[in-house]
């Protein structure tokens, strides 16, 4: 772990979890934005830390891929049966954990495989990723309203990524999953957002690295 005086940059999930635990268990307040529940793991272990903390103090934002694997959409479920609340958004995010408007915990890039994580204890700097986060999560959808209007996208996304892999033609996909070619495309482009994906290509990969195909 690399030191400075209000922050430290810690290798891998690994070290993480054993520089942080504490933290969670005791926190009253805790911000999570991810992309997806992969992203802080750590967030997802101490089941004490969701009991300690009191109803509407655990926010949790999430780009929309997370309702695609069941998985996920049934862990999300979990936290807000223990009081957590859920929003999802479509906008790009940073990665960060807020505990306690105190310490925040900011997802790097992966190195050698394993991820970097900056774990910040500056009050100014603190303050600053909490109001990016409030900011966002203000922008962001309630999980249940987002949810309603999702889920035919989910219901079809196996579909469209198995046509979308096979590369034929959206005439020929859409066919194939009984729909017309504009609304095909039309939900292609929400799968696409969803993922967090630029071109049909990225999502395919995007889809395989969170375990959808």
């Amino acid at each position: 772990m690399e030191l400075t005086r209000e922050a430290a940059v810690v290798r891998g999930e690994a070290e993480l979890f054993a520089r942080t635990t504490h933290l969670f268990a005791t926190a009253d307040e805790v911000a999570c934005a991810a992309n997806d529940l992969h992203t802080f793991a750590v967030s997802q272990l101490p089941e004490e830390a969701h009991r300690h903390t009191g109803a509407g103090r655990i926010r949790k934002m999430y780009r929309p891929a997370v309702l695609l694997d069941p998985d996920m959409a049934g862990h999300l479920e979990h936290v807000r049966k223990v009081g957590a609340q859920v929003r999802i958004t479509t906008d790009e995010i940073n990665e960060t954990i807020i505990l306690d408007q105190r310490v925040a915990i900011m997802a790097g890039d992966r190195t050698g495989g394993e991820r970097s994580y900056g774990v910040i204890t500056q009050p100014e700097v603190v303050q600053s990723v909490m109001s990016l986060f409030n900011a966002a999560w203000r922008a962001a959808t309630e999980i249940e309203a987002y949810d309603a209007d999702f889920a035919e996208v989910r219901a079809l996304a196996p579909q469209i990524l198995e046509v979308l892999a096979s590369g034929c033609k959206d005439e020929t996909a859409a066919r194939t999953l009984g729909l017309g070619l504009r609304t095909y495309r039309r939900r292609v482009a929400e799968l696409m957002s969803a993922l967090g994906a630029t071109s049909r290509f990225q999502a395919g990969m995007r889809a395989r690295e969170i375990g959808l195909i």
